[in-house]
């Protein structure tokens, strides 16, 4: 997936009401610029990082500057936009580059089903199952090599959880695929201690047959790649 514009670098002066993060910009402008992520972005939001800013002329947007990537002090990247997430996988799905998924030549975003809910993407093949799945994007790493989801409280993942368990229960096949929008993981882990419902629901999920995977990713200001298939460790 490669960024429609070009990004720039600048420098984190600090984030505030999540969605917002004052920056300075390499001419020495302080602007604002808008995070599209509602998590705790632990060990991600320190004054002063190196981070990737996206600008935009749209009109229609009072902000024109969108955070985008943080560059932490090893030279390690992660995409903080989570919105990137569905982005990444949607292409990865499209070409055919997610292991255990060809086959599937439709891939329909954003499709009613359950209780009035949207799943990311219904895969349908021709001989093929339909295939259920939902996108988390994993940016939180507290141990080497590590990334784990979630980084706070999430009622919405829990219930996307117990949603897809209904469509595995059902007979459907249900996937919750961790995208690790860091390029210094290698293996995916539940962060039971801030969530525990979220933990007790990932296992109720996989018991019932929702299928876990976590797809690596490659990391530059050009673009996102979507990478291997990674282990899922049960909490």
């Amino acid at each position: 997936m490669r960024f429609q514009t070009p990004l720039v670098p600048a420098r984190l002066v600090r984030r505030y009401k999540r969605f917002l993060a004052d920056i300075t910009l390499e001419d020495g402008r302080e602007v604002t610029a808008h995070i599209a992520n509602p998590g705790a972005m632990l060990g991600l939001a320190d004054p002063g990082a190196r981070i990737w800013v996206e600008p935009n002329d749209d009109p229609k947007k009072k902000l024109k500057w969108s955070w985008k990537i943080v560059e932490l002090p090893g030279g390690e990247r992660v995409c903080v936009d989570t919105g990137m997430a569905n982005r990444v996988v949607r292409e990865a799905l499209e070409a055919g580059a997610v292991p255990g998924f060809d086959g599937y030549d439709r891939v329909r975003p954003e499709q009613k089903y359950g209780d009035g809910s949207r799943i990311d993407f219904l895969l349908q093949g021709a001989g093929r199952a339909d295939a259920y799945l939902e996108v988390k994007s994993a940016t939180l790493l507290r141990a080497p090599g590590r990334a784990e989801f979630p980084d706070s409280v999430t009622a919405r993942g829990t219930r996307h959880l117990q949603e897809l368990a209904q469509m595995a229960a059902a007979g459907h096949r249900a996937v919750m695929l961790f995208l690790l929008a860091r390029d210094d993981a290698e293996i995916l882990g539940i962060a039971a201690d801030i969530d525990r419902k979220y933990a007790d629901a990932f296992r109720e999920a996989a018991a019932r047959g929702v299928e876990m995977l976590a797809l690596g990713t490659t990391i530059t200001p050009e673009g996102i790649d979507a990478g291997v298939i990674r282990p899922v460790i049960e909490p």
